[in-house]
């Protein structure tokens, strides 16, 4: 669970990425899980795009894929989800993020 300083500090950070993965029209299904899944165990902070052709809310989707995929929710701000799950794969090469 992250405090509110911790998630601060991940919401700084996420302002620079990308987003590096999107949902559109076919929602959430096992192959973004997945998909999803092997993501977050490269890269610990992970912004994601939900298309305008999604009919989900973006902060019940977001609930409903952190709960898959073992990660916390960072900020949802209109159609942009951050995520963040600790890698312990990343923390062994000394690249993992190191929260306050």
């Amino acid at each position: 669970m992250l405090n509110s300083k911790q998630r601060a500090f991940l919401r700084s950070q996420s302002n620079a990425l990308d987003s590096l993965f999107q949902i559109g029209k076919g929602d959430v299904d096992e192959a973004v899980i997945k998909g999803l899944d092997e993501m977050m165990t490269t890269h610990e902070l992970v912004k994601i795009t939900l298309l305008k052709t999604a009919e989900s809310d973006p902060k019940d989707l977001a609930n409903q894929l952190s709960t898959a995929i073992g990660a916390e929710v960072v900020q949802v701000i209109g159609r942009k989800l951050v995520f963040y799950r600790y890698s312990p794969k990343l923390a062994k090469l000394g690249k993992s993020i190191i929260l306050p």
